[in-house]
């Protein structure tokens, strides 16, 4: 059954009606193209995505509660054949109370104290919480992963967002920015949205689509076998505020981010977004953002 999807069109300051008028089209574009069109999902999926305005729930819940502990150091500092836990060796977590957690090593079956600092969860085999960017590249570095191998980490610069980690030749490490979007919706590329991490993640095991390379395997944790998963609550998901179009102005949209800033309402995307649409169309009459396109 098909559905309308209704947008109020935004005003992007009560100052500028000229400007708000003249990239009312940009702003509609984008804003229905990035918040309503459906996932490219896999081959003969049947899977159907309700619009916004729908009763339907829009975002499953992509974490089912079951996660696994890595250890992301040696403990005791050290070299690795004197430590009773290893750097990416899964843990059994025997106590979780404090800051200390008491662990058993997955390879030795010693058991230990350990600071829950010293240590990340993982959910679906490639969510990682409590991750750095530094260490995450130590974990794909690991000689058991291959070109392909990733992961998926919360963004160390944008709380509340997520970057996709990919091993490619030479042991070198790609980032990707993971946005979301106002109905809770994910993107590497703006051209294709996804609903969720999991339906992003099953996308480009199919297909590369502009990424270095199709995902193959999630990131290999030592010991991944031989130890049960630990059951308890997934993360909260941070959602950044909705967009008020009328606290925005062509200063957000065209200026350049400058350090010190407080971080702009508008996102580096659809900013680029609006850019390239009013290129597209040849605006060459806007003074405003004439010397401001990054072409």
């Amino acid at each position: 059954m098909n559905r309308t999807l209704h947008i109020t069109a935004p005003v992007l300051s009560r100052q500028e009606p000229d400007l708000a008028e003249k990239y009312e089209p940009a702003v509609l574009l984008i804003r229905s193209i990035m918040g309503s069109r459906p996932s490219k999902g896999r081959r003969n999926s049947v899977h159907q995505t309700p619009l916004l305005g729908s009763d339907e729930c829009i975002e499953p819940h992509t974490m089912d509660g079951r996660y696994v502990v890595v250890a992301l150091y040696n403990y005791p500092s050290g070299s690795p054949t004197e430590c009773s836990i290893r750097f990416g060796e899964r843990l059994n977590v025997v106590s979780d109370e404090g800051e200390w957690w008491k662990v058993s090593s997955s390879a030795t079956g010693f058991v230990s104290y350990i600071p829950s600092n010293y240590t990340c969860k993982v959910f679906n085999r490639w969510q990682f919480v409590g991750l750095s960017k530094q260490k995450a590249e130590e974990l794909l570095r690991h000689s058991h992963n291959q070109p392909g191998s990733f992961l998926i980490r919360e963004s160390q610069s944008m709380p509340g967002a997520h970057s996709l980690s990919v091993r490619i030749e030479n042991e070198s490490i790609k980032h990707y920015r993971i946005h979301s979007i106002e109905n809770g919706w994910h993107y590497i590329s703006p051209r294709l949205t996804f609903p969720s991490l999991t339906h992003l993640v099953e996308h480009y095991s199919e297909v590369a689509d502009g990424l270095c390379c199709v995902l193959r395997e999630p990131c290999f944790i030592q010991g991944s076998n031989n130890v049960p998963v630990v059951s308890g609550p997934p993360p909260l998901a941070v959602r950044k505020p909705t967009i008020n179009w009328k606290d925005v102005n062509s200063s957000m949209i065209f200026g350049d981010k400058k350090e010190g800033m407080e971080e702009s309402l508008v996102s580096e995307g659809l900013k680029e977004s609006i850019n390239s649409y009013l290129y597209m169309t040849e605006n060459s009459d806007c003074e405003v953002c004439s010397g401001n396109w990054d072409t």
